[in-house]
């Protein structure tokens, strides 16, 4: 299996940045994560992880992040044609991740970032 990679114009870089997000980004608090986020000043959405000691120990926190990363780069489409917005998203895992299945992380991250960009999903 080939690595996927996670360019650096796909992160959140700079302390600055995080905080420019949570400061003045939308929060949704779903069962496994919290997501933060606002509109990007670039062309394509870029993603910041939060994993504190928390969550558990070294192993636990780089598992979920890469879970999250994985998410993040097979999104789907969830603006419509014509109106797609960049966003800068900040994800935090919550204790529950961890020890949660994938597909029903799958399922809270891609509800709670459509209900950032505002799209409804039936």
């Amino acid at each position: 299996m080939a690595a996927q990679g996670f360019p650096s114009a796909s992160r959140l870089l700079t302390r600055a940045e995080f905080d420019a997000v949570q400061r003045e980004g939308r929060r949704v608090s779903a069962r496994f994560v919290t997501l933060v986020a606002k509109p990007a000043a670039g062309a394509s959405d870029r993603l910041g992880i939060i994993a504190s000691r928390k969550i558990g120990n070294a192993v636990v926190r780089n598992r979920a992040k890469r879970r999250l990363r994985h998410l993040f780069r097979t999104r789907p489409a969830l603006e419509t044609p014509g109106t797609a917005r960049a966003f800068d998203v900040v994800a935090i895992p919550r204790r529950e991740f961890s020890s949660a299945p994938f597909a029903a992380i799958e399922l809270d991250f891609f509800a709670a970032l459509a209900k950032l960009r505002g799209v409804r999903r039936s």
